[in-house]
């Protein structure tokens, strides 16, 4: 486990964690919500190697401040929430001293998300807006974590994070659209979904369709859930336009980072696929998911990850 949990985590991200879609939908307002990703599960060790995200939806939160710079209708019902993230990233070993050419280099990221999630029952449709504020880089402290989790659990001690992505802001603004397309009762749900990102950590478009199959609550409704149980299967795939990422080109202010990826050796089209299932049991949402990533770089490797997710409605 080459970014190993630590007991200062919380959530993901919403780099690569998305809780705004209908997938993962819990049918409150109010809820906490713990997620954790780890490649671990998939028996891989490098690049994405942990997300973890914290996530607490309130509506007191309508009162945040930074909701001003969020998209949301007064005519639409909407959650709004906030998140901690942490992110860690390594490249193919951790046990070399030496810049790994060819290579993701080391990266850690921790931000904060402020969140509003927009339903529009009668549309079908979720629109969600959110702003990302961190850093990343040695103040994010990855090093820190991995070496004193690996000393505590007796792996080996991490080696390369010198080389690793130099300190930089984040400050993230993210789209999330999301229509319903075909619909067979309370059993199966097809949607489109769109998303951009735009600033300092991510330049990305993406588009594609996810799918819910078996028992769940609308996701298009802010009813509560009808059934005390309810268990569906949920996947997603989706192709993404990358314009910029730090987490392997370094910071768009602090340029001195010695391991990168250059512009040239980006593969700029990827595909990403998820499959999961998920729980429900009266207030208690439980999901584990698998994800796929093709390339990032041109002399990358594809990669995959798993994640479980926690979540209780108040």
């Amino acid at each position: 486990m080459s970014f190993s949990l630590s007991i200062s985590c919380a959530v993901s991200s919403a780099q690569l964690i998305d809780n705004s879609s209908s997938l993962k939908n819990v049918s409150a307002t109010n809820y906490l919500r713990f997620n954790y990703e780890n490649d671990f599960f998939t028996g891989t060790d490098y690049y994405y190697s942990q997300g973890i995200t914290i996530e607490y939806a309130n509506p007191v939160l309508k009162k945040n401040p930074i909701n001003k710079l969020l998209l949301f209708s007064q005519h639409d019902k909407s959650k709004y929430g906030i998140s901690f993230n942490i992110f860690g990233y390594t490249p193919t070993t951790i046990e070399s001293d030496e810049v790994l050419l060819n290579d993701r280099p080391f990266q850690a990221n921790m931000l904060s998300k402020s969140f509003v999630l927009n339903i529009d029952s009668i549309k079908k449709q979720r629109i969600a807006s959110s702003v990302s504020v961190g850093i990343m880089g040695p103040a994010a402290l990855g090093k820190e974590i991995q070496t004193v989790i690996h000393k505590q659990t007796g792996d080996a001690i991490p080696k390369g994070w010198q080389h690793q992505i130099k300190n930089d802001i984040i400050l993230n603004y993210q789209l999330n659209y999301e229509k319903a397309i075909v619909r067979a009762g309370s059993n199966l749900l097809v949607n489109g979904i769109a998303e951009a990102k735009a600033g300092t950590l991510h330049n990305k478009l993406s588009s594609g369709i996810n799918f819910i199959a078996g028992s769940f609550t609308d996701p298009y409704s802010f009813s509560p859930a009808k059934k005390k149980l309810n268990f569906y299967l949920y996947g997603q795939g989706l192709i993404t336009f990358v314009g910029y990422d730090a987490t392997m080109q370094g910071g768009l202010f602090n340029r001195k980072s010695v391991h990168k990826i250059l512009a040239n050796e980006f593969e700029r089209v990827v595909f990403r696929a998820d499959m999961g299932i998920m729980l429900n049991i009266k207030k208690i949402y439980l999901s584990y998911s698998q994800s796929y990533l093709s390339k990032e770089f041109k002399k990358g490797l594809d990669h995959s990850w798993g994640g479980l997710s926690l979540a209780v409605a108040f």
